[in-house]
């Protein structure tokens, strides 16, 4: 299908057969591409109509060693541990940090992201999930290859569709391991209080859920909320009177909320409803009962960020992957026995 608009860089990459890194390196001289094939890709530019960003190749050269942070929430437990890691590695390597705070949309991150730029940070890493759909991801990545044409380096966290570095947290089999967990312990009808359903996040969970669980009789329901505590306790109200055993929040902070609205009910924990959470931030072993969950390493991840974005630029976008821990608490265990 054609694409409306000015050609892109992306554009010039698949006409040429090439990837999306090769390309910028051929359009801005970069090393690690043969005289041939940017030669190849510069033809193929030409034949585009494609025109190279010229402000961003402006920049180039004028970059500070900045490292811009972007976060959709610095309160949430689960961004504040990964920036204490990508500070904790940037002092290390005498870098500064300058964080941004996006609200959970595309138009909000951009926007940061642009202000990072237009400031001359060096480099931007981006935490936070991004979409199930890829094309809401292509005015990000338009951005991002902008910069990195200018000499810009990017590391994303928990994203799958920009052409970038990479750490990606072990969600899916996260959500195994929580859905094997529960019906091993004997729960069949078992809550999911999910945060928005198009982002990656959430689609990689519930589908490592659905996989840990597919035995015959276990039987999932899912209904979305803000990614919050508030969204756990409104999350929770709308499972209550379905019959379930045992809930399930996306995060912790869903989950802490999911546990506040069963003690209103005077619902016992884990005696009549089992509850586990993900993430495992700094509060899941001190509340009561001590919430089950999935230990993502937050604070890991941030540096892991930093060392890409320390590493020299790369053909090819590089990635990291996280592994996961489950942490087995007392606010999991066996369904109560059915009254006969």
């Amino acid at each position: 299908m054609k694409r409306e608009g000015a050609p892109r860089l992306i554009d010039v990459a698949e006409a040429a057969g090439v990837s999306l890194a090769s390309a910028s390196r051929a359009m801005s001289g970069g090393s690690g591409i043969s005289p041939e094939v940017a030669a190849h890709v510069r033809g193929i530019a030409q034949q585009l109509g494609y025109e190279p960003n010229m402000h961003a190749r402006g920049l180039a050269g004028g970059l500070v060693p900045t490292i811009g942070l972007v976060v959709h929430e610095i309160g949430d437990p689960y961004f504040s541990d990964i920036a204490s890691g990508v500070i904790r590695s940037a002092t290390l390597e005498n870098r500064s940090v300058q964080i941004a705070q996006a609200e959970r949309t595309p138009d909000s991150e951009l926007a940061q992201v642009k202000s990072l730029m237009r400031q001359r940070i060096g480099s931007i890493i981006i935490a936070g999930s991004g979409y199930a759909d890829s094309q809401r991801e292509q005015r990000m990545s338009d951005a991002l290859v902008d910069f990195t044409l200018a000499g810009g380096r990017v590391a994303v966290i928990g994203r799958h569709y920009l052409p970038v570095d990479a750490v990606l947290p072990d969600n899916h089999r996260a959500g195994v391991s929580v859905g094997r967990h529960l019906a091993e312990l004997g729960h069949r009808r078992i809550g999911v209080v999910a945060g928005p359903l198009e982002l990656n996040t959430v689609a990689d969970r519930i589908a490592g859920l659905r996989e840990g669980t597919d035995e015959p009789g276990v039987e999932l329901t899912v209904v979305s909320q803000a990614f919050t505590r508030e969204g756990g306790i409104a999350g929770a109200r709308e499972l209550l009177g379905r019959g379930l055993t045992a809930i399930v929040g996306l995060n912790d902070a869903m989950a802490i909320g999911i546990l506040s609205e069963l003690r209103q009910h005077g619902i016992r924990v884990p005696e009549e409803m089992s509850v586990v959470g993900f993430d495992d931030i700094a509060v899941a072993a001190d509340v009561a009962p001590a919430l089950t969950t999935a230990r993502i390493p937050m604070f890991d991840m941030g540096q892991h960020a930093v060392s890409l974005i320390l590493r020299p630029a790369s053909d090819e976008p590089r990635t990291i992957a996280t592994s996961h821990e489950l942490i087995i608490r007392q606010s999991s265990g066996p369904p109560a026995p059915v009254a006969i």
